[in-house]
């Protein structure tokens, strides 16, 4: 009886596999190019070299040889008032327009979110502040604001020059940050309105819920998500404001509309000291994170 030899199976490809996966690799990196390089070049390039700046004493001087000054840019900012002084109005800025465009977006969408007649048209009239640039809200508002011949001040049959007035400078430009930037709010918490089950609102009817306990019970925690992130995008891009309130007072009367991008862009082009202006940068980007790392993790353990 004569047994008989089973040949062994062929091993896997593996070889074959592997370079068919560094292929694959080096065909989305081929394809990824045409779009990572403007990123590159016009994005982080930028950015690595305003970082290195921040560390020198770089100034806009004829034939000056710019040094390294390590954490000295650093101990200045500390110590400078008008930082701080921009930094405080940047947050009452940043912190009160967020507030109020999520509060007027939100009574917005639930109107807009009702079986109105004309609904379509409203939808669109409220996204018009939306498509148009900083610069021409800047200059609308400035002839509603004007002390002469303002729209506001025909109605009010006052002749308050709103825009050069030392306390009210600033809620004057918040009433434009909020006007501006409530349109795209409004879209988003619209959407999120459209996305909630009815069958949740159809449930708490059947026991004889109104609207407010349906607003409270399904309509919030049903939003939650996008209320967190439309109001943290709303702070990053309130923080980092500068067409609309250079065109509107340039940071006057006296410094008290002066917002963290006006201070770090005077430091830079008027004063031309390019390395702490971007030390300021800096600064503001640290905080912007840090305050709004602290804003999730709140929202996040809350939702937990």
């Amino acid at each position: 009886m004569t047994a008989t030899a089973t040949r062994p199976a062929p091993p896997a490809p593996r070889v074959r596999r592997a370079r068919g996966g560094s292929r694959r690799t080096r065909e989305m990196w081929l394809l990824m190019l045409p779009a990572l390089v403007p990123v590159l070049l016009f994005s982080v390039g930028p950015l690595l070299y305003g970082v290195g700046l921040a560390f020198t004493d770089a100034r806009a001087t004829r034939n000056r040889d710019i040094s390294f000054t390590g954490l000295e840019n650093v101990y200045e900012l500390l110590g400078d008032a008008d930082f701080w002084s921009s930094f405080k109005i940047g947050m009452i800025w940043a912190v009160s327009v967020t507030v109020l465009q999520f509060l007027a977006a939100l009574g917005l969408a639930l109107l807009l979110n009702q079986n109105l007649r004309f609904r379509g048209v409203a939808r669109v009239l409220a996204v018009v502040p939306w498509a148009m640039p900083p610069v021409v809200i800047g200059l609308m508002w400035k002839l509603v604001y004007h002390p002469d011949a303002g729209i506001l001040n025909s109605m009010l049959g006052t002749e308050v020059n709103w825009l050069a007035d030392f306390s009210l400078a600033l809620p004057a430009i918040i009433v434009v940050g909020v006007w501006t930037g409530m349109p795209q709010t409004t879209v988003v918490l619209l959407a999120g309105l459209q996305s909630v089950p009815k069958e949740l609102y159809e449930a708490v009817e059947v026991d004889g819920a109104g609207r407010w306990r349906r607003f409270w019970n399904i309509t919030l925690p049903q939003l939650r998500p996008v209320i967190v992130a439309i109001t943290s995008l709303d702070f990053v891009w309130n923080i980092n404001q500068f067409g609309l309130v250079y065109v509107l007072t340039a940071g006057g009367p006296g410094g008290q509309t002066r917002l963290p991008m006006l201070f770090a862009y005077e430091e830079a082009f008027r004063y031309r000291f390019f390395g702490y202006a971007s030390m300021l940068g800096i600064a503001f980007a640290i905080v912007v994170l840090a305050v709004l790392g602290l804003y999730l993790w709140r929202q996040m353990k809350e939702a937990k």
